[in-house]
């Protein structure tokens, strides 16, 4: 301990050097603006890019059929790339020198939330910033504290509806969640094999749907591709990262046409993922989808008793390349070159499910991933 000069104990130099040091490596909790090293970081990141970070994107406009009902079909898309994120924040990069704070300790401890009766009215609130890994693929993600897999995929009570019995009502239920596991949670669905589960439960008698379905798989385009429906990644560039997918979401059932009960579904499902090539990169891709179903009596219409219908399907995705083509989702890394439309929508929250999906065409950018 050293002498201020006037017989009261001082601070040593070493203590002064070490509270400088921490001071510069951003250990306090307070926010602050950025150091001029960040800065700098930030300026050769955008400089190497050659261009400004991406945005989010919305795809084709509603499409409607009827047999025998109204059939919506709709995609938003939104995509960033990685860099791009790191460019916005520079304080990510500072993150991986500084190593776990305080912050990120509580934020592992914090309990997962109940389950979502209803859609919320607020985006969830920020956790401190912070890079998933492949130990802790959720750290700085409000998924962190949603349910895993198809435990978020949780049922409302089932009551009679549309003069169908509680019971029936329960079946629609039951067979919607089936069709939401069968596409965004089957590990050979996010492979990219043929979603056979989830597609044996549609009803045989809404043809035009199925030859959809069936067209996006045997020759999807940007426009009409299997994403719409099912979560498929290519094997040969991402693999997963662990075996758990965070979900988040509330479903219901409601009166529809006479004779119709639909059901209608909103989630968000958080994949972790990582080049099959190796390393340590660890992305996000957020996949978000409102969806409704149909089942209806067959003494009112065409139907097969005990399969669904689509009535609407709206999809969105985040951290993916914006004009993939080729069928499956394509998270962005960091050696990944970004390409295709340049952004030109808002920004967007991929966790805030208080908004509904776009149906409008546009790229921009994400707030966090």
């Amino acid at each position: 301990m050293g002498n201020n000069g006037n017989g009261t104990p001082g601070v040593s130099d070493e203590e002064w050097d070490r509270f400088a040091q921490q001071a510069a490596q951003g250990a306090g909790d307070a926010p602050r603006e950025p150091s001029a090293r960040a800065r700098m970081v930030t300026g050769r990141l955008r400089a190497a890019q050659g261009q400004e970070p991406p945005a989010w994107r919305t795809g084709p406009a509603p499409r409607e059929r009827r047999r025998p009902g109204r059939l919506k079909a709709a995609a938003a898309v939104v995509a960033i790339a990685a860099l791009a994120l790191i460019a916005v924040r520079p304080e990510l990069v500072i993150d991986r020198i500084t190593g776990r704070t305080q912050a990120r300790e509580d934020a592992a401890k914090v309990a997962p939330l109940p389950a979502e009766s209803v859609r919320p009215t607020a985006a969830p609130p920020s956790l401190p910033p912070d890079r998933p890994t492949l130990e802790e693929p959720f750290r700085g993600s409000p998924a962190l504290q949603w349910a895993d897999g198809a435990a978020g995929i949780e049922l409302p009570a089932a009551t009679p509806v549309a003069g169908m019995s509680a019971e029936t009502v329960a079946d629609a239920l039951q067979k919607a969640r089936q069709f939401l596991v069968a596409a965004n949670l089957d590990p050979a669905t996010l492979r990219g094999e043929r979603p056979a589960s989830a597609i044996a439960l549609l009803d045989p008698r809404q043809p035009d749907m199925l030859k959809d379905v069936e067209r996006y798989l045997k020759a999807p385009t940007a426009q009409d591709t299997p994403v719409l429906l099912f979560t498929r990644f290519d094997p040969a560039r991402v693999k997963p990262v662990g075996d758990v997918v965070k979900v988040r979401g509330s479903m219901r059932a409601e009166q529809g046409e006479p004779g119709e009960l639909l059901v209608v579904a909103d989630y968000t499902f958080v994949h972790p993922v990582t080049p099959t090539t190796g390393g340590s990169d660890v992305q996000r891709t957020i996949v978000r989808r409102q969806t409704t179903f149909a089942l209806l009596d067959p003494a009112r219409w065409e139907t097969t008793r005990g399969r669904l219908q689509l009535r609407a399907y709206h999809s969105e995705w985040s951290n993916v390349e914006c004009e993939a083509a080729d069928g499956f989702l394509h998270p962005q890394f960091a050696a990944d070159v970004p390409a295709g439309p340049q952004p030109s929508g808002p920004a967007v929250d991929p966790y805030d499910r208080s908004r509904d999906i776009k149906d409008e065409k546009a790229c921009g950018t994400v707030t966090r991933s």
